[in-house]
C-alpha cells in the first residue's frame, strides 16, 4: 500500500473519529428494568440524562427495589447505547477490517 495513501486514510479515520465523538453526545437511549416500571436515559457516552419511576413503586418500604431497578435499567440503557456505537463504528469504518471487539476510547 502506497505510504501517502495510507497517512491519507489515517487522517480520514481521524476526522471521522472526532465526528463519532461529537455524535456520541447527541445520541440518547432508554433503558427500562422490572417491566417497565423504572427508566433511564443516556446519552452515548453514558451521562445519565433522565429517570422515570412508574409512581406505584415511591412507598418508603420499597425504595431498596426502586434503587436496584435504576441500576439494573442504567445497565440496560448503557447495553444499548454500546450496541448503538459499535452501530456507527461499523457504519463509519465499514470494510477497514478492524477486530472485533475494538472499542473506542469513550
Amino acid at each position: 500500500m502506497d505510504f501517502m495513501k495510507m497517512m491519507s486514510k489515517a487522517k480520514e479515520m481521524q476526522a471521522k473519529m472526532a465526528s463519532l465523538q461529537d455524535e456520541l453526545a447527541t445520541i440518547e437511549v432508554t433503558g427500562t428494568s422490572g417491566g417497565g416500571l423504572v427508566a433511564v436515559t443516556i446519552t452515548g457516552k453514558g451521562e445519565l440524562r433522565n429517570v422515570k419511576i412508574d409512581p406505584s413503586l415511591l412507598k418508603p418500604e420499597e425504595a431498596e427495589i426502586v434503587e436496584d431497578l435504576i441500576v439494573a435499567a442504567h445497565r440496560d440503557a448503557h447495553g444499548r447505547a454500546e450496541a448503538a456505537i459499535a452501530e456507527k463504528l461499523a457504519e463509519m469504518t465499514g470494510g477497514m477490517g478492524l477486530p472485533s471487539g475494538f472499542k473506542l476510547p469513550f
